[in-house]
C-alpha cells in the first residue's frame, strides 16, 4: 500500500506594499481608472520534516530605489512565525525579479532551487535590452552566481519534485524561467502561481501583466496551473491584496500573515 502524501503548513506573509491603478496592471491597459494596489509577499511551507522559503523578498535599500513601501524585512516576517533565517534549509526562487530574490544573504543555510532557464535569461543576450532587464538587479544576479560556485543553487529544467507533497513547475511568460510551486494541503493541493498570475484577475480572466516576456506562455501556464492545483480556488497569486482578506488570519497577524492550507472565505 503506497504512502499517504504528506501534508504541510503554508503561509503567505507580506513584506511591503505600494499604490498602483487598474490601467497599470493589464495589456493593453483598464478601462476603470480606480486605485489597484500592490502587496509583496513570501511564502512559507513547512511540517514535521521540513521548513521550505519561496522567495525572499527584497529589502529597505531596495523599497527606496524602487518607491516601494517596507513593511518589514522579509526575514523579520519569518520570525512572526517563530522562523529564524538561519534555520532555512531549502529556499525555493520562482524568478528572479529584485521583488523575489533581493535578501538571498540573509539565510547563509540555504541551498536555493532556480529554473535553468531563468539563469540563462539573465546572463544571456536579452539582458542588452533596458526594457527586459529593468525588473533585474545585477547585483543579484552576482550573488546567484557566487552561490552556483559555492554549490548552493540546486538547477532544474521544468517540473521535479522536491519532496513528497511540493515539487516545482516551470510556468515561464512572465520571465523564461518562472516557476510555480505545487504543495500538498489539508485542503488539497495549493499551487503558489507567483507572478505566473499578480492577481486574481489575471488567472480568472485570462488577461495578463504588462512586464511579461510571452504572452503565450503566460497564457499556457493559468491552463498548467489549473491542472495542477485542486480547483481555481487551490491556486494563490503573487501579489493581490485579496489574498490577506480570502484567508485566514495567523493569529496576531491580521493582514500581516495567512494560512493558505485553510479554506478561502470567499
Amino acid at each position: 500500500m503506497p504512502s499517504p502524501v504528506p501534508v504541510y503548513e503554508v503561509y503567505a506573509l507580506k513584506y511591503a506594499e505600494r499604490d498602483g491603478r487598474r490601467p497599470d496592471h493589464f495589456v493593453g491597459g483598464d478601462p476603470h481608472d480606480a486605485p489597484m494596489p500592490m502587496d509583496y509577499f513570501i511564502w512559507l511551507i513547512r511540517n514535521e520534516d521540513r521548513i521550505v522559503l519561496v522567495d525572499t523578498g527584497f529589502d529597505a535599500p531596495m523599497a527606496l530605489k524602487r518607491g516601494r513601501r517596507l513593511l518589514r524585512q522579509p526575514s523579520a516576517a519569518l520570525r512572526l512565525i517563530g522562523v529564524a533565517a538561519a534555520d532555512v534549509r531549502t529556499v525555493v526562487i520562482t524568478h528572479l525579479h529584485n521583488d523575489h530574490v533581493g535578501t538571498f544573504f540573509d539565510f547563509p543555510n540555504a541551498v536555493f532551487h532556480l529554473q535553468d532557464r531563468e539563469m540563462r535569461l539573465v546572463t544571456g543576450r536579452l539582458m542588452v535590452h533596458e526594457r527586459l532587464r529593468r525588473p533585474f538587479e545585477p547585483d543579484h544576479v552576482a550573488g546567484v552566481i557566487r552561490m552556483t560556485y559555492q554549490d548552493r543553487v540546486v538547477f532544474h529544467d521544468g517540473d521535479e519534485e522536491l519532496a513528497p507533497g511540493l515539487s516545482v513547475h516551470h510556468i515561464g511568460g512572465h520571465t523564461a524561467g518562472l516557476q510555480a510551486v505545487r504543495v500538498h494541503t489539508a485542503r488539497g493541493w495549493v499551487v503558489l502561481a507567483s507572478d505566473a498570475s499578480h492577481y486574481y484577475e489575471h488567472f480568472e480572466r485570462n488577461t495578463c501583466f504588462p512586464t511579461t516576456l510571452h504572452l503565450g506562455e503566460v497564457l499556457e501556464g493559468y491552463a498548467k496551473m489549473r491542472r495542477l492545483a485542486a480547483s481555481m480556488a487551490h491556486i494563490v497569486p503573487g501579489h493581490d491584496p485579496l489574498v490577506m482578506q480570502r484567508y485566514p488570519a495567523v493569529k496576531g497577524l491580521e493582514g500581516i500573515g495567512v494560512r493558505l492550507d485553510a479554506e478561502p472565505s470567499q
